[in-house]
């Protein structure tokens, strides 16, 4: 049985879908204001996993991942911006051209990730009707209120009513309304607020402003909490299982849209929320400010400040998964060196696992020890997995399993050490999780066939040295291939090699 982490209980949960097998999944999408960046990495690969493994467990997953293309102006910094056409300004694009330019952006990166497409990807431009529906709904109710042609949500009403009822606002982040007021700094339009805390559902839009919708306030713009509200109520219902993000969505993104969502529908909109854990860079956290921010071209091609080489997509989404989602991870060019060599580690057995003829192992296992241990290890995929989405123990697992996997193929364990159904699961179980579940796919096969010829070349040269005792020249090339990270193994009647 999965069990997740429920950031809004704050412990972990059986998943139990609402209306199985049938699941509901909502993840905020970016704002294609500029390109894609490696913050951007984690959440998609971690929401992609679990998009994955709902579907390999046989629920029929909607998932649906929007696409901020208006909007999402920063309340928090010192005057209201619209990413969108302040970009395009700088750009001297028409604000569509500018979003459809990152959106595909975004998308090529999403494929190079091998994520797999949402259900359904809407935008905010359109769903400004919707918008503009859910904003009048939560009007007429009370809890918010325009002025000079702008909505703000009254979250002081809001959090005295809906606290006797349990759901005060604060109640994902943990936040404290009080200490919120304190903390919140004097901004432009602050004047306009009956509290500070009150966020924008709708901004007027000034003449300059290019993004502009009318609505029953005058022309404006939505604001950002709202949209992820009116979309996700539209394509997965009033209550639906599954809202993910960053952890930095949890507030105030995630706050505002249990509130606008709870006064439009009376109750909590989602069952389970799920939040992946920050991205630093050598420790530090990502910002402009820090000169550190690095675009997943910038990762692919290695041309960073930064980066001592290129990464692949595959490499980074092998080092994504080698950290549980909820623990902060540290980008560093030794990490992820390690983790390509890792990655090509795990590849290389298991395209040798998958080369195994069955038929050449027997029905019966000589070591039944060795079998017992292979078969824990595999049964062990399942409890990390469904503990969270534990991918990391489940990598753990394999490693253990690629040294045997390696031996088989180089004679130092008997094929007659191993039934042939041990085998055959070990073949099934590889593929399911390191293809189905984790979406990780061999890269350069072209370059790796090249390695594998070249490495059978010396090893041949290296079993003709040892014949005629000319042991320099044999150790020699072990040496030079272990300085290279490539190990050769020795066994009785041939010998083998492996990365590191």
């Amino acid at each position: 049985m999965l069990k997740i982490y429920n950031s809004l209980t704050r412990k972990l949960e059986v998943f139990t879908a609402i209306n199985a097998p049938y699941v509901g999944l909502y993840v905020c999408g970016p704002t294609v204001s500029g390109e894609s960046h490696l913050g951007h990495a984690r959440p998609y690969i971690t929401f992609d996993i679990l998009n994955r493994y709902l579907t390999f467990l046989g629920f029929k997953v909607r998932y649906v991942r929007n696409i901020t293309d208006a909007g999402h102006f920063e309340e928090e910094g010192r005057e209201a911006e619209d990413k969108i056409a302040s970009k395009a300004l700088l750009e001297r694009l028409e604000p569509m051209e500018l979003v459809q330019k990152y959106t595909n952006l975004f998308h090529w990166a999403m494929k190079e990730f091998n994520c797999l497409e949402p259900s359904i990807e809407p935008t905010a431009t359109g769903h400004i009707i919707e918008q503009i529906e859910m904003i009048k709904k939560i009007i007429a109710d009370g809890y918010a209120y325009e002025k000079n042609g702008s909505v703000y949500f009254d979250v002081e009403k809001y959090n005295v009513d809906f606290s006797v009822k349990g759901f005060p606002y604060g109640i994902l982040s943990g936040r404290n309304l009080d200490d919120q007021l304190d903390s919140t700094r004097e901004l432009d339009n602050q004047e306009e607020k009956k509290n500070k805390a009150d966020f924008a559902l709708w901004k007027s839009a000034p003449p300059e402003h290019i993004m502009r919708w009318p609505c029953p306030w005058g022309e404006g713009f939505p604001g950002w909490h709202i949209e992820c509200s009116a979309m996700s109520n539209k394509y997965l219902g009033k209550t639906f299982d599954i809202h993910g993000g960053g952890m930095d969505l949890q507030f105030p993104h995630h706050e505002c849209e249990i509130a606008q969502s709870t006064v439009c529908n009376g109750h909590m909109p989602v069952k389970y929320w799920m939040h992946n854990n920050m991205i630093t860079i050598n420790g530090r956290k990502m910002g402009k400010s820090y000169n550190n921010v690095i675009k997943l071209t910038e990762m692919f091609s290695g041309n960073h400040s930064l980066l001592d080489q290129a990464y692949s997509p595959m490499t980074i989404r092998f080092f994504i998964l080698q950290t549980h989602y909820r623990s902060t991870l540290d980008f560093g060019n030794e990490a992820l060196q390690a983790a390509d060599k890792g990655l090509k580690r795990l590849m290389s057995a298991f395209a040798t696992l998958q080369s195994f003829n069955t038929n050449q192992w027997s029905e019966t296992a000589n070591d039944l020890e060795l079998k017992t241990q292979v078969n824990k290890l595999l049964q062990n995929f399942e409890e990390a997995i469904n503990e969270d989405l534990n991918t990391a123990k489940v990598l753990s697992y394999m490693f253990e399993l690629v040294p045997i996997i390696n031996s088989l193929k180089g004679g130092q364990i008997s094929q007659h050490a191993i039934d042939r159904m041990t085998i055959q699961l070990m073949q099934t179980q590889f593929q399911i999780y390191i293809e189905e579940i984790f979406g990780l796919k061999t890269e350069n096969n072209a370059s790796n066939d090249k390695l594998s010829g070249v490495m059978d070349v010396l090893l041949e040269i290296r079993n003709q040295a040892k014949s005629n005792k000319d042991f320099s020249t044999s150790d020699l090339i072990r040496d030079k291939m272990d300085a290279l990270g490539i190990v050769i193994k020795d066994a009785k009647e041939s010998s083998s090699w492996d990365l590191k």
